[in-house]
């Protein structure tokens, strides 16, 4: 994510200065010199660490932090924000916890409660975490803002969908994105938002449903599982119902119910041999770096929001906005696979934003807080336009 991010950054003249930090500092040197561009520094961080946030973020005088690692480190950087007296910006929000006795019908703590129960304070100092601005949750949820204010006068349903037709040559399975994070939404309890409800969950990979993805990616099974939308959009978007399915297919969710009945979904460390490791980090490490991956795929993928409701004129009215990438197009022009490349084009969109006083705010704030035109302009700026598919049925 951050070369991805710092490819992207580099075309762009509204910022000073960006220091890359990774725990392994030859990754970032690896970025900064691959990138030719004086405004770009690395560094080492440890991330589980507050105090090494702080003194990296005075060190190179920041004025944000983009937190694109797993979010098992949230909390520190987070933390170190506030304290630091910066903005902060992340791509998925703090961890959550099932419910202990009924994890399939009652939401225990919900992804970003720990960030929302520090919304005052945030804004008491009159600091920004802008909270899961990447393309889902992030893009997405401009969408849905978009469509509120400009579409409809009524909305019943705000529906994320994310679908791909994309191929990886020479595996058997390589999942496209950190598989880190893919086991924490896809094995969690599925999150969704009714007006007269509030939240619950289901099943994972409940509500089975087939939806038909634009630029020839065609049909695809989608299911619910747990995502940040349905967290956000409610907050400021006036809707009846929020949901977020993604198009898995059957092999995907099989390997998914494999590592889950083996245990091998656990983020819990366990002794093995007498060294202390988790269950999770030993599957990611067994799978290829999504980062490497790019060379070896073809194919597009799909992020966008299916909205259904009364239009502007009273009307009965469904409409999927989206945003895809190819791959080819991507690997071409930025050196970035295409799921990558999706996400990170839009924290810096945001920070461009921020820079320019285009997005202003206080407390902690979903991309549904902002105006979202800017937004949507800066995106076909980038030459990442969305589309619009009106929808009938």
């Amino acid at each position: 994510m951050g070369s991805a991010f710092a490819q992207i950054a580099r075309r762009r003249s509204f910022f000073e200065s960006c220091a890359l930090a990774d725990y392994d500092p030859a990754r970032s040197e690896r970025v900064v010199g691959q990138l030719d561009d004086g405004r770009f520094s690395a560094h080492r961080i440890e991330a589980s660490s507050k105090d090494a946030v702080i003194a990296l973020i005075r060190e190179t005088n920041a004025d944000a932090v983009l937190n694109s690692v797993d979010p098992l480190f949230n909390v520190p950087i987070f933390d170190a924000c506030f304290e630091a007296g910066v903005t902060y910006l992340d791509l998925a929000m703090t961890l959550s916890a099932p419910h202990p006795t009924n994890p399939y019908e009652e939401v225990g703590a919900k992804l970003g409660d720990y960030q929302f129960e520090r919304a005052q304070a945030w804004e008491d100092r009159s600091l920004l975490a802008l909270v899961g601005i990447g393309i889902e949750p992030g893009a997405a949820d401009v969408f849905a803002r978009y469509a509120a204010d400009e579409l409809f006068s009524e909305i019943d349903e705000v529906g994320v969908r994310d679908g791909a037709n994309l191929v990886v040559e020479g595996y058997d399975f390589a999942p496209t994105f950190s598989i880190w994070t893919t086991i924490e939404e896809c094995l969690n309890p599925p999150v969704i938002w009714e007006k007269d409800r509030g939240w619950f969950t289901t099943a994972p990979f409940s509500e089975p449903e087939v939806f038909d993805f634009p630029a020839g990616i065609g049909a695809i099974e989608c299911v619910n599982v747990e995502h940040e939308e349905v967290v956000l959009v409610p907050r400021w978007v006036d809707c009846e119902r929020v949901t977020f399915k993604y198009g898995l297919g059957d092999e995907f969710i099989g390997v998914l119910k494999t590592l889950a009945l083996l245990g091998l979904d656990s983020a819990e460390p366990l002794r093995v041999k007498g060294v202390e490791v988790a269950p999770r980090d030993v599957v990611a490490a067994a799978l290829p770096d999504p980062a490497t991956l790019g060379e070896r795929m073809t194919g597009k993928t799909c992020a966008g929001t299916l909205v259904t409701g009364l239009g502007t004129d009273g009307r009965p009215r469904k409409v999927y906005l989206y945003h895809v990438a190819d791959n080819e197009t991507t690997m071409r022009e930025y050196g970035s696979q295409a799921v990558v490349w999706q996400t990170a084009i839009n924290p810096v969109i945001a920070l461009e934003l921020l820079a320019s006083g285009d997005w202003k705010g206080v407390g902690v704030l979903g991309p549904e807080a902002f105006t979202p035109q800017p937004f949507l302009d800066t995106l076909a700026e980038y030459d990442a336009q969305h589309g619009m598919l009106e929808l009938v049925g």
